[in-house]
């Protein structure tokens, strides 16, 4: 029998946005898993794709296997992926696992559900390649920021009586419409956020550029002499200002939840909700899919129409964007993050110092296990030879196979396993 457990040699890609050399843990990654990688210090390292994207197919590490790509692998041999996976999701991979280092803003941005999505790829198909939706999670790996969702209806308002640069831009009609809007009313309020929302990304360009001017010189000023600049969000407009300068995107930060992740704390952004990841390194799975509505902080093809009609304007505190880990009722050491998608779930494997012999058990459903810390040896039954696992490693498991890790290292290890429970 080919093998069905095999090492992979994944794809960078080296987007602007990405933190640089060694500061990246993306390099940091590649470093370790291939000795042979040079890690060029001036270069970013944005993302590592996982899976068998067309842009981004992982190799496959094994002379033995005549196919390169695991894409090319699982077209040959669709049974790897489990049967309901296969059935479910006509012979493809459904997830693609990446590892994001983020050093500058990336765009604020949504991804379409199925039904959008379809619509979109007919319409613009240079711009929308496919037809799929994006559901993403994301899981930090260093204490990570990003925005995410609309925040709660009191915060905005607040900041419509702060910031007179943003209510200018919105208008004294929108403005109160939101500000007059009640709790008891949800349909109401998404409709007044979709409002001044939908005026602030339309207004015209040399308007906002001045307001925006006006804010950043006025924010400057007041920190140089020391006052508090929390009630305009003065920390985060000055950051995102100086990575985008004259960019409308530097006014979402008041309508948009800042979350913050600590290490091994994940969000879940759904269809149609607006985000922008800010900084840190995160590990991250999706449906494969590249669809994205852009409208700020983006040098890219944005597209304001589509996103302003397609938002969830459903405000929420930012507590709510985090997806808690359960520890998996069967293994102490694993920790589920199961979204409320079918396409994936990621488990956090935490092995302590003290066991030396540890199963990845079986699953009915391709995996893709990634190593972040620790060292050990893998056999499995369906692998053509031990396979040295270290971080950086990155495995493909077929369905039903399981690996008998041997560890070796004194501070145990930890893993991230990205699947498909259906």
């Amino acid at each position: 029998l080919p093998p069905a457990v095999f090492p992979l040699s994944c794809v960078v890609q080296n987007y602007s946005w990405g933190k640089v050399g060694l500061e990246s843990e993306v390099a940091k990654l590649l470093a370790s898993g291939d000795p042979l990688v040079q890690i060029q210090p001036d270069q970013p390292y944005a993302e590592l794709w996982m899976g068998t994207h067309p842009r981004g197919d992982a190799l496959i590490r094994d002379n033995r296997i005549p196919q390169k790509t695991l894409g090319q692998w699982i077209a040959d041999n669709p049974a790897c992926l489990g049967a309901k996976v296969k059935d479910t999701f006509q012979g493809h991979l459904p997830f693609l696992f990446k590892v994001l280092s983020v050093n500058t803003a990336l765009s604020v941005q949504a991804h379409p559900n199925k039904e959008l999505a379809a619509k979109l790829h007919t319409q613009f198909p240079e711009h929308y390649p496919d037809a799929n939706h994006k559901p993403e999670m994301a899981i930090a790996l260093t204490p990570f920021e990003g925005m995410c969702g609309f925040r709660p209806v009191e915060e905005i308002v607040s900041f419509l009586q702060n910031v007179p640069e943003l209510r200018a831009l919105i208008g004294e009609v929108a403005a109160e419409q939101l500000e007059r809007s009640g709790s008891d009313d949800p349909r109401g309020v998404s409709a007044a956020l979709r409002v001044c929302f939908t005026r602030l990304m339309k207004s015209e360009k040399k308007f906002f550029v001045d307001q925006l001017n006006m804010l950043v010189k006025r924010i400057s000023q007041e920190a140089a002499e020391g006052k508090d600049t929390s009630g305009s969000n003065g920390e985060l407009l000055l950051r995102l200002h100086s990575q985008y300068p004259g960019d409308i995107g530097c006014f979402t930060i008041y309508f948009l939840n800042l979350v913050r992740l600590e290490p091994g704390e994940a969000m879940f952004l759904g269809a149609n909700e607006p985000h922008a990841y800010l900084h840190g390194d995160c590990v991250e799975v999706m449906a494969c899919s590249d669809n994205t509505v852009r409208a700020g902080l983006t040098p890219k093809f944005i597209d304001v129409l589509t996103l302003c009609e397609m938002l969830n304007y459903t405000p929420a505190p930012s507590s709510s964007k985090i997806l808690p880990a359960a520890q998996s009722q069967l293994d102490p050491h694993v920790y589920l993050y199961d979204p409320p998608v079918p396409d994936f779930t990621i488990m956090r494997i935490e092995i302590p110092a003290s066991i030396k012999l540890y199963l990845i058990s079986a699953m009915d459903s391709a995996s893709i296990l990634l190593v972040i810390r620790g060292t050990a040896v893998g056999t499995s039954t369906a692998a053509a030879s031990e396979m040295s696992l270290h971080r950086g490693s990155v495995l493909f498991v077929s369905a039903n196979e399981s690996i008998s890790l041997h560890l070796s290292s004194p501070d145990g290890m930890l893993l991230f396993r990205a699947c498909c429970l259906l």
